[in-house]
């Protein structure tokens, strides 16, 4: 599925010769995968381990993404298999969100650790007998600093939303507009057709509080007719400032009490 467009690269089918990871950052050569000789065996031996229930979770969707990420047994899309692969392990497990069973958006943030854990752990090709913990703790710490950019994200926007309520009280408008001055303020473009769905109210009435939101200089308006649209007015985005909570990307294998406290209440 992930190389069925370009059959040069034999989707479907084990790669037919050696082959090589490079780091995408410095065009760097970090590992060589093991001869093509033994792909098969090891890929034999991979899927056994990924039937066996031996292993927490966690530690088992990481191995998962190493192992395959070590044997490299396609020709392109190793890369994007074996996250998938850490993906199916925890979704075979019931964790279903990608905040949880995915670590993609951390590795896409944290590129040259990710490509430096690999290489640590690959010592350049095939070595099995390597010890795996740095590669473990790098996943570890990834589930954790994205579930923690989760509790902030949400908390960041209970407060928003709080603030909006006020806002638009002030300004004597209707509550259901916050959904659009929400939107505005997290830095999406505002249309009719969205609102109406969100405020689940007809075309006029979206129309009409919309308007009302520009002539409070809440929403600055963008576009003509049917490709208009609105952004953020001053007071929305000062809002916006004054709720949204830095990330901090803390040690989760260090005492973590005096830096989760300050930002996220309740994340114990």
């Amino acid at each position: 599925m992930l190389l069925q467009h370009d059959l040069s690269k034999y989707p479907g089918r084990y790669r037919p010769g050696s082959i090589h990871v490079t780091n995408t950052a410095t065009n760097q050569i970090v590992y060589e995968g093991p001869d093509v000789e033994i792909v098969p065996s090891l890929m034999s031996e991979y899927v056994d381990s990924l039937n066996q229930r031996k292993h927490h979770h966690l530690v088992k969707a990481a191995m998962a993404h190493l192992n395959l990420t070590m044997i490299h047994p396609f020709s392109d899309g190793n890369g994007r298999m074996a996250r998938a692969l850490q993906t199916m392990v925890l979704s075979r497990e019931g964790i279903l969100d990608p905040t949880f069973s995915s670590i993609e958006e951390y590795i896409g943030r944290h590129s040259a650790e990710y490509y430096a854990v690999l290489a640590l752990v690959g010592q350049g090709s095939w070595h099995p007998e390597n010890d795996s913990l740095p590669w473990l703790r790098f996943c570890l710490t990834a589930h954790y600093r994205q579930a923690t950019d989760l509790l902030r994200r949400t908390t960041d926007l209970a407060k928003l939303w709080s603030e909006l309520e006020q806002l638009v009280n002030k300004h004597k408008i209707n509550e259901r507009s916050v959904n659009a001055l929400a939107d505005a303020a997290m830095g999406y473009k505002v249309k009719n057709p969205t609102y109406r769905h969100q405020a689940d109210v007809s075309f006029q009435v979206a129309k009409t509080d919309l308007r009302a939101l520009v002539e409070a200089e809440l929403l600055m308006p963008m576009g003509e007719t049917r490709a208009r649209y609105y952004t953020a007015g001053k007071e929305v985005l000062e809002l916006r400032k004054k709720t949204r909570t830095r990330r901090i990307e803390v040690d989760p294998f260090e005492d973590l009490t005096p830096h989760v406290q300050e930002t996220l209440p309740g994340f114990a």
